[in-house]
């Protein structure tokens, strides 16, 4: 799985996810977010974006529930922090094609590294920020990688249970 065959998109989601990068064990076995350590698809169904918690062999089935997944940056490292700051900003206009082809509602960074380098900004908030990014909403939400320590399970739930629950006014129903 290399490219395009990482992302799991559909036309006109609530929200893409969008990862730094991918590891290589997405790569080579096919799955997105795979590692045991993470958390995931675990705060994806806790967050209230999917009924139940969902294996990683089931990403495919995210645009059911109006979810997709991509990266920011197409080569898989380890480590989000091997990708250089310049390779994010050289990503930007590939993202952004993207984002403008399949049009979802909302963008959701997974960490601050990738837009920062995106928008060179140094600092970047987290939640909802106050510019569109190609034409969606973009949030910024903490990594729920297991090697990002800084955010526990209770944390991470309470930030994409704000974005769920935004999606959910919007489209005029709560939960």
């Amino acid at each position: 799985m290399t490219g395009n065959d990482a992302d799991i998109l559909a036309p006109r989601l609530d929200v893409i996810f969008c990862g730094l990068n991918p590891p290589p064990g997405a790569v080579s076995g096919g799955h997105s977010f795979a590692s045991a350590s993470n958390r995931f698809w675990q705060v994806l169904h806790l967050a209230g974006f999917t009924p139940r918690r969902l294996a990683a062999s089931e990403g495919r089935t995210l645009p059911d529930y109006r979810c997709g997944i991509t990266a920011a940056v197409r080569r898989p490292t380890r480590r989000g922090d091997q990708i250089p700051l310049r390779e994010f900003r050289e990503a930007r206009a590939e993202l952004e094609a993207r984002v403008r082809h399949f049009r979802p509602r909302s963008i959701a960074f997974l960490g601050k590294r990738a837009i920062a380098a995106m928008l060179d900004k140094p600092t970047v908030r987290w939640g909802l920020q106050p510019t569109p990014f190609a034409g969606a909403k973009a949030w910024v939400l903490p990594n729920p990688s297991g090697l990002n320590r800084a955010f526990g399970l209770d944390a991470l739930v309470s930030a994409y249970s704000e974005l769920h629950a935004a999606l959910a006014d919007e489209r005029g129903q709560r939960g």
